[in-house]
């Protein structure tokens, strides 16, 4: 468990960092991935997405993350809002979109950045809002506490952030 921390720290920690991701709703259930060894309790569900690339649009990295991370395409539909993410050594800008998924098979997938022996990413599920609310809000990601559905989710707009 040490070595994940330290290697999560090396490769994401103690440094500012640029991230595209996706808020995906099909029939009233988002998407999410489940994290370990992230967040306040050591679990954090979060949307699909992860930091940006030099080079590359937002675009781009945002659908390269949802691959890597899920499996599928998708196709993005609208600018959401920024979140700003500060649990230390963690932080960053986050760069929220509306996606649709086109196509793929659903996995749970990987983080590249890290050895293949000490992945962060447990699970991949659509999870309704109903289910969200059971889940103890430490081990949710800040954007989606206290949305109770899909509507107050694409109604947010501007700045938010958990600090």
């Amino acid at each position: 468990m040490e070595e994940i921390k330290n290697e999560i720290i090396h490769s994401f920690g103690n440094k500012l960092r640029i991230r595209a991701c996706g808020i995906c709703i099909e029939d009233n259930k988002i998407l999410l991935v489940k994290h370990h060894s992230l967040g306040k309790g050591g679990i954090l569900w979060a949307p699909p997405g992860g930091g940006m690339v030099f080079g590359e649009t937002t675009e781009q990295a945002l659908k390269r993350e949802f691959v890597e991370e899920t499996g599928l395409n998708v196709s993005i539909e609208k600018f959401l809002c920024v979140n700003e993410y500060l649990v230390p050594p963690l932080h960053a800008i986050e760069l929220f979109f509306i996606v649709k998924k086109i196509d793929g098979t659903m996995l749970t997938g990987v983080d590249p950045e890290l050895h293949k022996d000490r992945q962060i990413i447990t699970e991949v599920k659509w999870l309704s809002f109903e289910q969200l609310k059971k889940i103890p809000t430490e081990a949710i990601h800040s954007m989606l506490h206290g949305v109770t559905n899909s509507e107050e989710l694409y109604q947010r707009s501007g700045y938010f952030s958990n600090i």
